[in-house]
């Protein structure tokens, strides 16, 4: 990284790139259109805290080829993982049974690096989640299963029409994580719908539970809410490894290393190297 403005100020030290802990995944095009311009002004600038660049929705589908290659080319530059997002679940629920290793390969082709196993709009056996981490993994790529304790989570679906379908035993999640990572899964994504977004009151106790069981490397948070990644970080440290829109990543980066926040975070955020 070229030297920071205002060097002399303290920040808060983390580890360099590529690092394990006080991950950001940021997301790319979905909610915003995102091109090759728009992402080199943002890693241009902050590109020494973004860590992977998520594609949601299935976007790149609609894009040319050349442009997602052009795209995860320039993450690549600046040292950041891309991941497919979601969308094997639209593959399982509508492709062909050999869809999902074309969908791997293509994957593979457009130089992504990590496939997201998403499976709140379905249902899938646990054995066979567990094989298609193995099939990513034979690829030569990294897979992260997501998994929440909400049935139908995804898309932005009204909280009212979750609350009819229920929410799972947590018990639950940490079975299939474990059994996940056994299996070769890279990191656990855990989807906040049902924990913390599209609910009355969030389920603290169910982020408890998980880090408790998995510990904080194993898994990473969605806290697409600055009130979400701010509770997040003033509970368990600069070090959570969060996915937020891309938007927000000045904003998170600021409270990671200390220099800005909230009455409720502002000059307590601190971290300790020796």
């Amino acid at each position: 990284m070229d030297e920071r403005a205002f060097p002399f100020i303290r920040i808060n030290r983390r580890e360099a790139k590529p690092r394990q802990r006080g991950l950001t995944e940021i997301r790319g095009p979905y909610y915003s259109v995102m091109g090759a311009r728009y992402l080199t002004d943002l890693l241009e600038t902050m590109g020494e805290y973004v860590d992977g660049v998520k594609y949601a929705g299935g976007s790149f589908a609609l894009m040319p080829r050349k442009r997602v290659q052009e795209l995860n080319d320039l993450a690549h530059k600046y040292n950041a993982y891309v991941s497919t997002g979601g969308w094997i679940e639209h593959v399982l629920a509508h492709g062909s049974p050999d869809d999902v290793s074309r969908y791997i390969g293509e994957a593979r082709a457009l130089g992504f690096d990590l496939i997201e196993l998403s499976t709140g709009f379905i249902s899938l056996p646990p054995n066979d989640l567990v094989a298609l981490i193995k099939a990513v993994k034979s690829a030569g790529l990294k897979a992260k299963p997501e998994l929440g304790i909400q049935f139908g989570a995804g898309g932005a679906t009204k909280t009212a029409e979750l609350a009819a379908e229920g929410t799972r035993d947590v018990r639950w999640l940490i079975a299939q994580a474990r059994r996940c990572l056994e299996a070769g899964a890279d990191r656990i994504m855990i989807e906040s719908e049902g924990i913390t977004e599209s609910v009355d009151t969030w389920r603290t106790d169910v982020v408890a539970q998980i880090i408790d069981e998995l510990g904080l490397e194993a898994v990473m948070f969605e806290a697409a809410d600055p009130a979400v990644f701010e509770w997040h970080i003033k509970n368990y440290g600069a070090e959570v490894n969060l996915f937020v829109d891309h938007s927000q990543i000045v904003q998170l980066e600021c409270m990671r290393a200390g220099i800005w926040g909230t009455k409720s975070t502002w000059g307590r955020i601190t971290t300790f190297k020796p």
